[in-house]
């Protein structure tokens, strides 16, 4: 009997409690953990980082006794902007807030974390005891006092826990080196998606079907992202003939999901395959892209960012067909598709990005009969 299943199953982010990345920071008073927050946020800046943290004032029982709603957001003129919000903590909201961010720091007294840094305070004994169920994945130690002992209920728990990285509550740059290094384990690798299936309606045949090196365009193109070892994928509108074996179109195909939106549909269906992934997406139609192209848009790769993108040195907006999209950008791109857009260099230029600028004739697009004749004779000599 076949089993009824409800709802689809989706490829889901890989996600923490409340974000992609997050850390636990308990077992010491709420000041001196916002404080070490506060002091490793300032080594690790070329992150977006987040603090988790319930509040601490008693001016709130108005609100909720009187029913007040109201969000304010204040705008600072450089750009910044504080939110005051009222709401309950929901796993799925949190993560949608805090989807852009390299790591969230979290406040173990209030919140549970999905990783942990236990900070020994001789003080907060009985506090650590009562979250002992808490401490399930200590990433390292730290020590008020370089004296104080682990709590024998800990070791317990927890024989393994002597064997765990120990730092004093003064080595900052330690213990910001060692966030650092878990950041860059969940950077995202990346996958290669070479848009084809377009209407080339000015060319008047099929962009991804031209040759100008001896081999259909979009073959030549798979093989330049394959070149630098990534698992490549064609985007198509339909399950195609793009590949003769039925066994190879399955593998190398990603058929458009988000139907009737271009390429900002394929990149969008490429998310929804592997959402853990970066995606470095390549027009067909910009033949001058080389190996050398590749590499300087993957030398300057910035996974905090949205998105790495190409833009020529003489051009105003950048190439959203040339760029690196990390997994962040996924839910951004459903943002302003909620919107009604559905325009990849509109999230890009409204977005926190980074640019790559190189010579324009790199990345010329052939859009006509005669534009084609013209790169093919260029490309020969």
């Amino acid at each position: 009997m076949k089993k009824h299943k409800k709802h689809t199953n989706l490829e889901k982010r890989d996600n923490d409690n409340f974000s992609p990345n997050e850390i636990a920071i308990l077992g010491t008073d709420c000041g001196v953990i916002s404080n070490l927050v506060h002091n490793v946020s300032v080594k690790l800046s070329n992150y977006k980082l987040a603090y988790f943290d319930a509040s601490h004032a008693k001016s709130l029982d108005f609100a909720r006794d009187n029913n007040y709603r109201l969000s304010e957001y204040t705008f600072h003129h450089q750009g910044n902007v504080q939110i005051t919000t009222s709401g309950n903590v929901n796993k799925f909201e949190q993560r949608l807030q805090f989807a852009q961010y390299d790591y969230v720091f979290i406040n173990g007294n209030h919140y549970q974390g999905a990783k942990q840094i236990l900070i020994l305070d001789e003080a907060k004994e009985a506090s650590v005891f009562k979250r002992l169920e808490q401490l399930d994945s200590i990433q390292f130690v730290v020590k008020l006092k370089e004296e104080t002992d682990f709590f024998d209920f800990l070791v317990a728990k927890y024989p393994n826990i002597k064997n765990k990285l120990c730092y004093t509550i003064n080595e900052v740059d330690k213990i910001a080196n060692h966030i650092n290094n878990l950041i860059q384990e969940k950077i995202a690798p990346i996958k290669g998606l070479v848009l084809v299936g377009g209407k080339s309606t000015r060319m008047g045949q099929d962009k991804s079907e031209l040759n100008y090196f001896g081999k259909p365009q979009k073959e030549y193109a798979k093989e330049l992202l394959e070149n630098n070892n990534f698992e490549t994928y064609y985007s198509v509108q339909n399950e195609s003939s793009v590949i003769s074996s039925e066994v190879e179109k399955s593998q190398n195909e990603i058929p458009d999901k988000f139907l009737n939106l271009g390429p900002f549909g394929g990149i969008c269906s490429a998310f929804q395959k592997d959402p853990n992934s970066a995606w470095l997406v390549l027009a067909t139609d910009v033949p001058f892209v080389n190996d050398a192209v590749i590499q300087q848009l993957l030398k300057h790769r910035n996974p905090s960012k949205v998105a790495t993108a190409i833009k020529g040195k003489n051009k105003e907006f950048v190439e959203p067909l040339i760029t690196i999209y990390e997994p962040k950008a996924y839910t951004i791109l459903l943002q302003y598709l909620a919107q009604g857009y559905s325009c990849p260099r509109k999230m890009l230029i409204n977005s926190d990005i980074e640019i790559v600028e190189i010579e324009d004739a790199f990345i010329r697009n052939v859009n006509t009969p005669e534009e084609f004749e013209d790169a093919k004779k260029e490309i020969n000599n």
